[in-house]
């Protein structure tokens, strides 16, 4: 399976991005998004279940991200509003060829696209 995470850029403290993932396989069952940040392990953001849409996210997001797909597409989303200086990292998508369940351990997932670097300034 191989995937491409894109859209990441310089936005501004309380500002939104849209990151998008393409990926080559329909039959990956979990779409994963993970970010890692200098020095920090890299942590899930959010999956989702590609046959029903149903999704998970981390704490952290409070309701500020939303995953979503597009089964036409081929494509899973991220859109991340009201972005904080924390937010900065590398987001990364990955595909969980299995269901398991969406897994947050980033050992789950197989299959993992470039990364695209998302910085928040003040």
């Amino acid at each position: 399976v191989q995937l491409q995470a894109y859209g990441g850029g310089l936005v501004q403290a309380g500002g939104s991005l849209s990151l998008s993932c393409t990926f080559s396989e329909q039959s990956t069952k979990i779409i994963g998004w993970f970010r890692q940040a200098p020095g920090k392990e890299r942590e899930f953001v959010a999956g989702i279940r590609w046959s029903s849409g149903s999704s998970e996210y981390a704490d952290f997001v409070q309701g500020r991200f939303t995953i979503s797909r597009d089964t036409v597409k081929i494509k899973v989303y991220l859109q991340m509003n009201n972005l904080k200086l924390e937010d900065t990292a590398v987001y990364y998508c990955a595909a969980d060829p299995q269901d398991f369940g969406i897994r947050r351990s980033r050992y789950a997932y197989a299959y993992w696209g470039q990364g695209t670097q998302v910085t928040v300034s003040s």
